[in-house]
């Protein structure tokens, strides 16, 4: 009896892989179930809740076209690059994924603090350290996602076009990039979702000023330990970047090769 495209996996797993599921899905059920929606529209229009969302928004919009503007130019450099010198720069570049956000902070602190490397340009402990934070932390997912589509994209196309007389930055601009399209804007949506909702970093870095430093994920911390905006206002925001991340996977879905299919 044919199955289809379901493969031969045994029928018992699907226990196991029932529960890892449910670990999952219900404590964000939970999450969902814990807000308060007669006053939902009042706790995420309150001026402290507006102001982190602002002021995540806004910094993970800066982040982002940061990374994009030096992660495009790194992951086209790997992705062309030897396999020896690509694994070393791919595993630089990994290097940040699996820190625990606070030593980012750390790293940053002694780069950039007041008693750091770079102390003297006045960056930490204000909003441009909060975006300094979050292209730490999100700059990876855009290297890996662009050089992952460029590296499968191949060189044919490109050796094509030289061969018929295109110069380099013809080719980048007309070929390379046009089929890396995909994987780049899953690369900037997954790139900004990891920027706003980053929080180890930012708070060791940056600190946690209301209007000045404090983004949404320090304006949810901060609530439910009993400053801030209420704990009302803290679900509240929370169901916001819940939504977020919903989106970015839909987005993320429907720029994927064959997703149409």
């Amino acid at each position: 009896m044919s199955t289809g495209g379901r493969g031969y996996a045994p029928r018992a797993l699907a226990i196991p892989a029932a529960i890892g599921l449910a670990f999952l899905i219900l404590p964000l059920t939970a999450l969902v179930a814990r807000v308060q929606w007669s006053t939902f529209l009042a706790d995420v229009t309150s001026e402290a809740a507006l102001s982190a969302l602002a002021l995540s928004l806004g910094t993970g919009l800066i982040a982002t076209l940061l990374c994009i503007v030096v992660g495009v130019p790194l992951a086209l450099y790997i992705a062309r690059s030897g396999p020896r010198l690509a694994a070393v720069l791919r595993a630089a570049v990994t290097v940040p994924l699996v820190l625990p956000p606070m030593v980012g902070g750390v790293a940053l602190l002694y780069l950039f603090g007041r008693a750091g490397w770079f102390g003297g340009l006045g960056l930490s402990f204000s909003t441009p350290a909060v975006v300094l934070a979050q292209t730490f932390v999100a700059l990876p997912f855009l290297v890996l996602a662009v050089e992952g589509a460029v590296r499968t994209s191949g060189v044919d196309y490109e050796r094509t076009a030289a061969a018929l007389g295109a110069g380099r930055w013809t080719i980048l601009r007309r070929i390379t990039l046009p089929l890396a399209a995909p994987g780049i804007v899953a690369g900037v949506v997954l790139c900004f979702a990891r920027a706003i909702g980053e929080f180890g970093a930012t708070a060791l870095f940056a600190g946690n000023r209301p209007g000045v430093t404090q983004t949404m994920p320090l304006a949810i911390y901060t609530a439910f330990n009993g400053a801030g905006v209420t704990q009302g206002a803290a679900v509240a925001l929370a169901l916001l970047l819940l939504a977020t991340a919903i989106a970015v996977l839909l987005l993320v879905r429907g720029w994927r090769p064959g997703a149409a299919r």
